[in-house]
């Protein structure tokens, strides 16, 4: 597999990170942003490079097993969150100050576990394809800790756009990416 592809894979793989570093710069204070952006590329970076190489470590083994219920697994969780953003927004009453309550390690860990679930397949193919497996890691690593720096920039941009509204569009943002993760498994 020629570098070209495993970039453009790379890319495919960081988009659903991409927008939910979005959701985290729309829900981050300023004096926060650079501290949040670091936090969310190293996640998702991180993720979407181990991801690819437990499923390559995986092989075939375990395959159509993973495959069956990767796609519940991610809806599940970023159905949750996503929901939980919600309900936290509309039942913030609009007379009190917002208090933000950031993203926690915890909750980083949950979003990059359900944004990389599919790098997870991708991986597999890699142990078909005899893929350099470091090579591949480091480069989807890499776009994906660049591609959420920027997110988490843009999402603070888009807050300021969209104002208070920014925790529920984030939430929604959440609830699409795994229904949009459920939809594409069932057409594959």
């Amino acid at each position: 597999m020629s570098l070209i592809s495993i970039f453009l894979i790379g890319l495919g793989l960081a988009m659903d990170s991409f927008a939910v570093s979005l959701t985290v710069g729309m829900n981050t204070r300023k004096k926060d942003k650079w501290k949040m952006a670091l936090k969310a590329s190293i996640f998702f970076g991180v993720f979407q490079g181990v991801m690819p190489f437990l499923g390559w470590a995986i092989g075939i083994s375990f395959a159509d097993y993973i495959e069956k219920i990767d796609h519940w697994i991610a809806f599940i969780l970023l159905v949750l969150i996503g929901g939980k953003m919600i309900f936290e927004a509309i039942k913030e009453d609009d007379t009190t100050e917002k208090v933000d309550k950031g993203y926690s390690n915890k909750r980083f860990l949950i979003l990059a576990i359900a944004t990389s679930i599919d790098a997870l397949a991708v991986g597999i193919s890699f142990a078909f394809l005899k893929v350099n497996i470091l090579s591949a890691i480091s480069i989807i690593a890499i776009i994906t800790f660049i591609i959420c720096m920027i997110g988490v920039y843009v999402g603070k941009v888009l807050c300021k756009i969209f104002g208070s509204k920014a925790e529920i569009i984030g939430g929604v943002i959440l609830i699409i990416i795994g229904i949009k993760i459920l939809i594409e498994h069932s057409f594959m």
